[in-house]
């Protein structure tokens, strides 16, 4: 897979939790369901962070 697919799959997956959470909040479903959407998608950010840290790191190198 190259690097700007591994980004790419990240930057999605950020974007699909936070999509779900914003769903969730908007039709008043549980606010448990939108707490642990949102630390998931704090998860991914970070994951994603780094994954775009070490693409940048790598290209450099």
């Amino acid at each position: 897979m190259s690097s700007n697919a591994l980004v790419l799959v990240a930057c999605v997956a950020v974007a699909v939790i936070l999509l779900l959470g914003l769903v969730n909040m908007m039709r008043g479903g549980s606010a448990n369901v939108s707490q642990k959407l949102m630390r998931l998608r704090v998860l991914l950010q970070f994951v994603a962070i780094v994954i775009i840290m070490g693409v940048v790191w790598w290209r450099s190198a």
